[in-house]
């Protein structure tokens, strides 16, 4: 099952993937540039489903391990993940409520998010163009042939050091990395990215 500690991750990531290794010769952009480009592609989503390939390396154990599943988002504050065994677990993100469940028959871990967390509340922020970096950040940004890829340092001293994007003009991302001050780190690839599906509540739910 994943841990809390993970949930938190996955939660940062996903709300740095709405406010916002690649090829060689990239060409260096702005961050606005970049994050603008980013809010552009992703503004014309209203829900993706994706596969996901997760590697998770850990810096204590010296070990990697490596997960497979399935996510799916609906704007504006539902996404939900779950990973096949032997690492089975399923997290659904409802605004800024986290559920966690393994297995069927375990009852789900709930854990409450500050309101001004919420999905809802980033996507009101999304709603006007990006001319200026978020508070609290440092952002760097590159583009080569048509392949955008952001890294974000958030400012202090938290959990995660750096998170990486790398996404299409499109607003399709191709994958996500999470760089933590421990040493650990997470890459999650994305294929079958399938946008604007039609899906509804009753495609996300942990039962």
């Amino acid at each position: 099952m994943m841990s809390m500690k993970q949930a938190h991750v996955i939660f940062l990531l996903l709300l740095t993937l709405l406010l916002t290794s690649s090829p060689c010769h990239a060409r260096a952009i702005s961050a606005v540039e970049g994050l603008e480009a980013l809010r552009l592609g992703f503004a014309g989503i209203a829900d993706f489903t994706a596969d996901i390939t997760q590697e998770k390396r850990l810096s204590l154990m010296k070990r990697t391990m490596v997960m497979s599943g399935s996510l799916r988002f609906k704007k504006p504050d539902l996404f939900f993940m779950e990973i096949n065994p032997p690492f089975n677990s399923r997290m659904l993100l409802r605004d800024n409520i986290i559920e966690q469940a393994a297995g069927k028959d375990k009852a789900p871990v709930r854990i409450a998010l500050p309101p001004e967390q919420g999905l809802k509340q980033w996507f009101s922020k999304l709603a006007s163009p990006v001319t200026s970096l978020p508070d609290g950040v440092v952002v760097q940004a590159d583009l080569t042939n048509s392949v955008y890829t952001v890294t974000i340092a958030p400012a202090g001293k938290g959990q995660v050091k750096d998170i990486c994007i790398v996404f299409l003009g499109d607003g399709t991302i191709r994958r996500l990395v999470i760089n933590e001050r421990n040493g650990d780190r997470a890459t999650m690839a994305l294929k079958k990215v399938r946008r604007n599906v039609g899906l509804t509540e009753r495609d996300f739910r942990l039962e």
